[in-house]
């Protein structure tokens, strides 16, 4: 059954506009009158509607039933990247909402090759809540992943808060997957470098400030590998894949 994000309150017995995404969505699937859909609002459950007119353009539903259905982690893992190039970070987005992050926090690092203005960040940061999105209703999540705006690296790990910090580095002594064998499922955050990693003085000032620095085994992922990696190891050894 096909599945859309709504950005407004459902209710049992609703009759609901679409949004024009969804509605195009939907006419390009040729769904007909009464044909069932899935609707979710990112607040937790969600609703079996079918179609109840089509005009052009614009398609409404009616809510039938609510599901209280989920498939969220136990735990809330906090992906904080800094930006790659290119359009890696729509990939890495993607994949970590399948694999259950919680939260995204974009960073700009030392060694990051994109450097983004005011104006670009924010055209950014719609599109990355377009792709958070997709995979959510992709992925059957039925609340959506925070993502949080574009921060200075060092501004994002001088803020302090409750989750536990893990910096990956190759200057790690411990492994992430030895270390997890070893914890209880806790929320967290996932530090993860651009292209060339975190600079010594950023690996230093992440571990002054609580980090706990780890690796990823003896070989060197890539950007848009170690995040992804790190969460399938976690979930796997958590219990939770």
């Amino acid at each position: 059954m096909p599945r859309f994000y709504v950005s407004t309150p459902l209710e049992i017995g609703q009759l609901l506009v679409l949004p024009e995404a969804v509605a195009h969505h939907l006419l390009v699937l040729r769904l007909g009158l009464a044909a069932p859909i899935t609707l979710f609002n990112g607040t937790g459950g969600e609703y079996t509607a079918t179609i109840s007119s089509i005009e052009k353009k614009r398609v409404s539903a009616e809510i039938k039933t609510f599901s209280p259905r989920e498939v969220e982690l136990p735990y809330a893992i906090t992906l904080a990247q800094a930006l790659p190039e290119s359009s890696k970070l729509d990939w890495i987005i993607e994949k970590a909402v399948e694999l259950g992050v919680a939260a995204i926090q974009p960073l700009a690092a030392q060694r990051c090759v994109v450097r983004l203005n005011s104006e670009r960040a924010e055209k950014k940061q719609s599109h990355w809540q377009a792709v958070i999105v997709a995979a959510a209703e992709q992925s059957g999540r039925n609340r959506m992943p925070t993502l949080s705006t574009l921060s200075p690296f060092t501004d994002w790990v001088q803020q302090q808060d409750l989750h536990k910090r893990i910096l990956l580095s190759p200057r790690g002594e411990q492994s992430l997957s030895d270390w997890a064998r070893h914890q209880p499922p806790q929320a967290l955050a996932l530090l993860i470098g651009p292209e060339g990693g975190f600079t010594e003085a950023e690996e230093n000032l992440a571990c002054s400030q609580g980090a706990l620095m780890l690796s990823m085994g003896p070989r060197i992922l890539r950007t848009e590998t170690a995040g992804l990696a790190a969460l399938a190891a976690i979930n796997a050894i958590w219990g939770e894949m």
